[in-house]
């Protein structure tokens, strides 16, 4: 992978943490539950901390990059998220937000399969982790809301 595909895909990445904090909080402002509004902030502030990593990575980039070349990371499947709209129904919003975390989600632990740099790829599988709790907690939501009948 040479520099600038590199730095594409962080900025990617970046941009990512940056429409997910937009949804969370655009999110939180629709919700009446408190406890979901309350979750919903704490994404957002999860994401504003991967954005910060991830800029780190941005800002040190080293000569020689810490990836085994790959053909295809699939990072253009996760830039083609739809922005949220503040009428939208909470299952809606939730529905969403577990397909960002997957994307999310994916993204990292591409990115950490194919990093030779063990910190690095440390911190992107922590990440890929974080995305895969979110996505439980957000598919529990939809299920909860989507399918009040599962009460």
């Amino acid at each position: 992978m040479d520099r600038l595909a590199y730095r594409k895909i962080l900025e990617d990445a970046i941009q990512s943490e940056i429409d997910s904090q937009v949804f969370y909080r655009e999110a939180a402002e629709a919700l009446e539950n408190n406890l979901l509004k309350e979750m919903f902030l704490s994404f957002a502030e999860e994401e504003k901390r991967h954005e910060d990593t991830l800029r780190r990575f941005l800002e040190s980039t080293p000569d020689e990059l810490p990836f085994n070349e790959s053909t295809d990371f699939h990072v253009s499947e996760t830039i083609a998220t739809p922005r949220v709209s503040a009428e939208m129904r909470p299952a809606d919003a939730f529905a969403l937000a577990m397909k960002k975390e997957e994307e999310a989600m994916k993204v990292y632990a591409a990115l950490a399969q194919e990093c030779t740099d063990e910190a690095q790829k440390k911190i992107l599988l922590e990440l890929a982790a974080m995305e895969r709790s979110h996505k439980l907690k957000m598919e529990k939501a939809f299920i909860d809301t989507g399918y009040p009948e599962s009460w």
